[in-house]
């Protein structure tokens, strides 16, 4: 049953002191405010259509996108880095969680409070409106123009060839020689997992030393003060099949710490390349094993030459089973004990309607972004690392 306050009927606040005093009790004052618009809201629509429009500019030239990524971007996605980075959380996580919360509490807010008449039930609509507004204008100011920026493979000057099964084996035997070189330099768990040997933070401060040094020596990416925070909600993301993810509204990578050590500092390096302007994932996969190689620590070198074998043993795989079979055989014993027990590991994880879920909106969310092949762009570093194998080889 409605109380009394609520049965009388709502009137503008101006009108509701012209009326008599008997007359007032059948009505209640809204307040003249609650029925236009705040300024800030104005102001921040405003913002949103200027980014819509660079938005737009952004799909229609490469040149313009690479411009706003590096001069504009950059500087926006460091700053961010820098405000969250000293927060001992993910703030990212913490806004995510807490948004099913604070929506629940503000429409009740609205409900009660702010919805009178049907204008201001359609200026509070307005208000929640201009905070998804702020939203996208983020987005566009910190990250989109990566995705329609030039490829890595014109910024590294490596050629985009056809690649077939005999350069797949190639770039295996490569990775697999320096994989076994540094599985000398570490032990393992009795359960075949290897250990990462130090704590985040120290893998934190390896990873940035290693991003310096290879910001340093390219010009298309620009480092800031952004380090990897470990989520709570890791076992979560593991059912959805994600171990890593870039909050561009934070400016925080986020890392799943549920997943075997040896893939941490290669899926941090990954979000990192993210924090630093590139968007496409088979480009920040790519990023993360240049950086990952270059790094003076071992297990970080191993995490990163170890990672981009699976990619490439499971195109090789596909092109070829002997060809497979004979690189797979030249791995040292621990570290196909290893890729086993990882194996293990994941089948808990495999077949999770969640992860179903998860991979439709995030192949949605990549084709909205022009990643015309959603999530099978991940398997692109391939033709990227066979490439700068040919480009830049071995002796």
């Amino acid at each position: 049953m409605k109380n009394k306050e609520e049965l009388r009927s709502p009137i503008k606040a101006a009108e509701y002191e012209k009326l008599p005093a008997e007359a007032k009790r059948l009505y209640r004052p809204v307040a003249a405010k609650y029925e236009r618009l705040p300024t800030a809201c104005i102001v921040l629509y405003a913002v949103a259509a200027l980014c819509l429009a660079l938005y737009v500019a952004q799909g229609q030239s490469v040149t313009f996108s690479d411009w706003f990524n590096l001069q504009v971007s950059a500087p926006v996605r460091g700053f961010l880095a820098a405000v969250t980075a000293w927060i001992p959380f993910s703030a990212g996580e913490a806004a995510v969680l807490l948004a099913p919360i604070g929506l629940g509490l503000l429409l009740w807010y609205g409900i009660r409070y702010r919805c009178d008449t049907w204008r201001s039930a359609c200026v509070f609509v307005g208000i929640i409106l201009s905070i998804l507004a702020t939203v996208f204008s983020v987005f566009v100011l910190t990250f989109s123009a990566g995705y329609r920026g030039s490829t890595l493979d014109k910024k590294l000057d490596l050629a985009d060839n056809e690649v077939s099964a005999e350069e797949l084996y190639d770039t295996a035997e490569i990775l697999i020689r320096h994989i076994n070189e540094e599985t000398a330099n570490f032990g393992f768990y009795e359960e075949d997992f290897s250990a990462m040997p130090y704590s985040m933070s120290e893998m934190n401060r390896k990873l940035a030393l290693a991003y310096d040094d290879f910001c340093a020596d390219y010009g298309f990416i620009r480092d800031n003060a952004g380090r990897p925070k470990p989520v709570l909600i890791s076992e979560i993301m593991s059912y959805m099949h994600i171990t890593g993810v870039y909050s561009f509204f934070t400016g925080e990578a986020n890392i799943n710490v549920g997943f075997p050590d040896y893939t941490i500092p290669y899926t941090a390096a990954h979000e990192m390349a993210h924090q630093r302007g590139i968007a496409r994932e088979n480009e920040a996969n790519m990023i993360a094993f240049l950086v990952c190689i270059r790094s003076e620590d071992s297990y970080i070198r191993y995490s990163g030459y170890l990672n981009m074998y699976e990619y490439v043993a499971n195109a090789l795989y596909s092109a070829d089973k002997d060809l497979y079979r004979q690189a797979v055989a030249h791995l040292n014993q621990e570290v196909r004990d290893e890729m086993s027990a990882y194996n293990r590991f994941y089948d808990k994880y495999k077949e999770s309607t969640v992860s179903k879920v998860s991979s439709t909106v995030n192949n949605a969310y990549l084709q909205t972004q022009k990643v015309e092949v959603g999530t099978r762009s991940y398997g692109m570093v391939v033709d990227l690392t066979v490439a700068y194998y040919k480009a830049f080889p071995e002796d």
